[in-house]
């Protein structure tokens, strides 16, 4: 059986089993790098090295951590959240406010894909002190967490623009040419707006079908981890909108959400806003608050590097391939599966479609699939695994804005109503799109 195949399967089944995402991850490298011919020294020396690629990351996610939590004592989340609490006191209201808090989301969500290229950075600033009015709402946090998932995962590959760019422009189009296929009259935003249409439709079904019915929270662990001791001041007010619009500006400019979380909770100990007594407790409690998506992001790193030593990943496209000979329909589909399993194992589609590229041209070429529908499957096949895999910043963003309080788990409240609502229907989508293009 193919390595790859093992080690998906393994840490898919062992996160399923309530096992700590990071202990899959790790046995599920260590079962794909011995079943794919390395030895333990060769599979240890690949997850060392495919870890420090996530170092920094893990970093920039304890800082920013320590920002949400310097955002959170100055007051000013809890006293937009309160106004949004004061308009649950009007019954003609609640209806509406729980479908322009899932809207106000949504446009965020996408906005920090392409407008403002934050990514996963608003989700501890914004998230948690929403909990208590979507505790009030009674909203299901696991349609919360799949109108997030869809913002960052549909603009990137759709729009041109800030992650868009990079993932369709750089990194999709660019590896096609590069692996000799002229793309150079294929109109990107084209090819995967049938894609695209499908997490559309998997979005919907999960907001007004799946998780539209009213679900209690305990009010009590919302308020023992988000609302007490909360000062809410003119001074902490405005220091928080100067510290979030530097934070921006700062990330924004140098391409870093290190620096920019550094400078933001830099500016709150300069002004005063924070007490220079306080600032360490302050940090600490943000590292903790995102030190488990930090682990798990380092951790995907070691396991996606293992999964790249073993050189089984061309294997298995071309062995799945294989089977169909010259049956377009079967082998479009085969190789959107080896990408939703490549992906859900690697975590990251700016990671996958490099992978993948190189071995789907030649054979869209040999099959005789279009510029555009090839574009479509791999970039299709890059996207696929994106939402829905445990290891993936898609994922773990909203998780870790969500579970503030302990009351919503990554694996049955994020990843699998995620994979369920996007990747059934983008696999459907993208398949489509492979054979009408």
């Amino acid at each position: 059986m193919n390595a790859i195949l093992i080690a998906v399967t393994l840490m898919l089944a062992l996160t399923l089993a309530r096992t700590h995402v990071v202990i899959s991850l790790l046995l599920g490298a260590l079962a794909g790098g011995l079943s794919g011919g390395l030895d333990l020294a060769q599979t240890l020396a690949a997850f060392n090295k495919g870890i420090g690629n996530g170092a920094a990351v893990a970093l920039s996610y304890a800082l920013l951590g320590a920002f949400a939590v310097a955002i959170a004592k100055s007051g000013l989340p809890h006293a937009l959240a309160d106004a949004a609490v004061a308009r649950l006191q009007r019954s003609d209201g609640r209806t509406r406010l729980k479908w322009l808090l899932l809207a106000l989301l949504a446009v965020v969500s996408v906005m920090s894909q392409n407008l403002v290229p934050i990514h996963i950075a608003f989700i501890p600033l914004l998230i948690p002190p929403l909990l208590y009015v979507m505790a009030r709402l009674q909203l299901d946090r696991r349609a919360v967490a799949c109108v997030i998932t869809f913002g960052l995962v549909t603009p990137y590959m759709l729009f041109p623009v800030g992650f868009g760019d990079i993932f369709l422009n750089q990194i999709l189009l660019g590896n096609i040419r590069k692996a000799g296929m002229d793309v150079s009259g294929v109109n990107v935003m084209h090819a995967m707006a049938i894609p695209a249409a499908g997490m559309l439709v998997g979005l919907l079904l999960a907001v007004f079908v799946s998780y539209r019915k009213p679900r209690s929270y305990s009010l009590g662990k919302i308020e023992n981890a988000e609302r007490t001791g909360t000062r809410i001041s003119r001074k902490g007010t405005v220091t928080a909108l100067l510290a979030i619009a530097c934070a921006f500006a700062v990330q924004l400019y140098s391409d870093s959400m290190l620096l920019g979380a550094l400078c933001g909770f830099l500016l709150f100990i300069a002004t005063g806003a924070l007490k220079w007594r306080e600032a360490d407790d302050v940090f600490s409690d943000g590292m903790k608050l995102m030190a488990m998506i930090g682990f798990v992001m380092i951790t995907a790193q070691g396991f996606a590097e293992v999964l790249t030593a073993t050189g089984q990943i061309g294997e298995l496209v071309s062995a799945s391939a294989s089977l169909f000979g010259d049956n377009r329909g079967m082998a479009a589909f085969a190789m959107l599966l080896v990408g939703l399993v490549v992906t859900m194992g690697i975590g990251s589609s700016f990671s996958t479609v490099p992978i993948l590229s190189a071995i789907y041209v030649p054979l869209c070429l040999q099959l005789g699939f279009s510029p555009l529908a090839t574009v479509a499957i791999i970039g299709t096949a890059g996207a696929l695994g994106d939402a829905g895999s445990p290891a993936s910043d898609s994922t773990l963003g909203p998780t870790s804005g969500l579970n503030v309080d302990g009351q919503h788990d990554h694996m049955r409240d994020t990843v699998i109503p995620t994979f369920l609502h996007y990747n059934l229907p983008l696999l459907a989508a993208g398949w489509v799109a492979a054979l009408v293009l």
